[in-house]
């Protein structure tokens, strides 16, 4: 076998993995690229020699130290930059302009928490709230404060995005003083060991602070001790597994999820025809960018039934402008799904879905450019519908069944009432999008949707060419969704860092209080 070996990165040094491991592949030729193993590594002394010595490292910097950190990592990533998109042109089967979603989406976003965590400057721990009195004249007082966790922050990723998904998880912990061990998706690790492969070599971070095990993920949870963290991107059953963890449980690991999520769009009735070409147009890229691997894509597309059929019209006219293919051909607008492991997931699913909803447009007739219909895992946009809202109310199908990929279903609906309740049939999601001219329906709707969402987007006119986009996760707002969505929270600007720092009320008298040392004021 010629393909390389990946190194994993622990306890400061670059280790093999035993035996010949799992190869990752082009999706679009099928060739092989690259190996992967994590087989005999000594997990323990991994996550012990990141504890104390990148924990201790880390947590000896300030907060405005740890962001000159951040700024060095992206500065050292941006000069690697285009070695990055051929990577990612190669393993993951995307187009320029949506390795640039993943790519320039992480460097933004370091960015961003390298400048929030200037601001924080020489302090080393949080003030939570001013000091109140517990007894007369303010003679004791209680503070609370926020402090780094003494553990680990292990980060399970997923596939569809290996560079942001590391780096918007990795900025808010390195900022806080906690150290990494990442274990991307094996499907497409080359990009995140690449990118931790330049960080560890340029000697920005201290030994141990950010570590990366490619390969099985294998004995990874059962190094957990009670102050360590896991943030989990992927699939319900897998968080399931993470959550129900021994280890988890018995030592109350902290435990973010990001999980499946039927997002939604909704043209409210009486939209103007503004609003509903900005419907047509959004839901159409959330369908085609990344080839649909978004876990932020529209799945569910809400609109009254009189404008069903135009809405129909548009949309798979729309689509039909997609060319999809090999991502190195300059014509091609959507490259491939990750594997044809995934492609036929994809087809199983629309399959399910097909026998409640109309196929609109079939996307395994798309004809593809410069790629193998046998071997490459591309398939075109595929859009179903329920014309009625009657056939609506009876596809439940589509309500609990995530297709990841290139498709989405077109719902006619009665009236606004309708269109909310179907959207709460998803059960908690990560996103959703509402379309109309009209303020006052606009906040009535977004604020009914809020408590099933972790981000409402809302699309009028007034932003057409502002907005930032319904699948885009911007570092300044909240990223996540209860329910089926995970309960989890990522992002948010400074909210990130409380996931990694532990709130205490520290009680004494306000000269004690005055002595715990500068507190950085976390302005949200």
């Amino acid at each position: 076998m010629n393909t390389e070996l990946l190194l994993n990165h622990v306890a400061g040094q670059w280790v093999a993995g035993q035996g010949a491991g799992s190869t990752l592949a082009d999706p679009v030729t099928g060739a092989a690229l690259v190996r992967v193993s994590s087989a005999g590594l000594d997990l323990a002394q991994a996550f012990q020699f990141a504890r104390e010595q990148g924990g201790s490292a880390l947590r000896a910097l300030s907060y405005g130290q740890r962001a000159e950190l951040l700024k060095a990592i992206g500065e050292v990533l941006k000069a690697q930059r285009e070695a990055y998109y051929a990577i990612a042109t190669a393993n993951s089967g995307t187009t320029t302009a949506d390795s640039g979603v993943d790519i320039d989406g992480a460097l933004y976003t370091l960015g961003q928490y390298a400048r929030w965590g200037t601001a924080l400057g020489d302090a080393r721990a949080l003030r939570d709230g001013a000091a109140v009195a517990l007894a007369k004249d303010g003679a004791f007082q209680t503070q609370h404060v926020q402090v780094p966790s003494r553990g680990v922050a292990l980060f399970i990723n997923a596939f569809n995005f290996p560079a942001w998904g590391l780096w918007e998880k990795a900025a808010p912990a390195l900022l806080s003083g906690v150290p990494v061990i990442v274990k991307p998706a094996t499907a497409t690790a080359w990009l995140t060991q690449r990118m931790v492969a330049d960080v560890v070599n340029a000697g920005i971070l201290p030994a141990g602070a950010l570590s990366v095990i490619c390969g099985s993920s294998a004995g990874l949870l059962d190094q957990l001790q009670p102050f360590d963290v896991v943030s989990f991107t992927g699939s319900a059953e897998t968080a399931a597994v993470i959550r129900s963890h021994p280890r988890v449980v018995s030592q109350s690991v902290r435990v973010n999820i990001e999980a499946d999520s039927l997002n939604a769009a909704v043209l409210l009735p009486g939209a103007d025809a503004e609003s509903e070409a900005l419907f047509v147009k959004e839901v159409a890229r959330e369908m085609t960018v990344k080839s649909g691997q978004k876990c932020t894509a529209i799945r569910r597309a809400l609109v009254p039934a009189e404008r069903f059929e135009a809405v129909a019209q548009a949309l798979v006219a729309q689509l039909g402008k997609t060319t999809v293919g090999n991502p190195r051909n300059e014509s091609v607008r959507m490259g491939a799904l990750v594997n044809r492991e995934q492609f036929e997931g994809v087809l199983a699913g629309l399959e399910q879905l097909g026998r409640h909803a109309e196929l609109l447009l079939d996307g395994r007739a798309a004809p593809l450019v410069d790629a193998d219909p046998s071997v490459a895992a591309c398939l075109g946009p595929t859009l179903l519908g329920n014309r009625t809202p009657e056939a609506t109310d009876a596809n439940t199908a589509v309500h609990h069944l995530e297709v990841f990929g290139p498709a989405a279903t077109l719902l006619a609906c009665r009236d606004t009432a309708h269109q909310l309740a179907l959207v709460r049939r998803g059960e908690g999601s990560l996103a959703c999008s509402l379309y109309h001219h009209d303020a006052a329906a606009l906040g009535a709707a977004a604020l009914e949707l809020a408590d099933c969402h972790g981000r409402v987007h809302v699309i009028s006119p007034a932003v057409a060419k502002l907005h930032s986009g319904h699948g885009n996760v911007m570092p300044q707002s909240l990223h996540g969704g209860p329910g089926r969505a995970g309960g989890g929270e990522e992002l948010g600007g400074l909210r990130a860092l409380g996931f990694y720092h532990r709130r205490a009320a520290v009680q004494a008298a306000p000269d004690v209080l005055a002595a715990l040392g500068p507190l950085a004021e976390l302005s949200l």
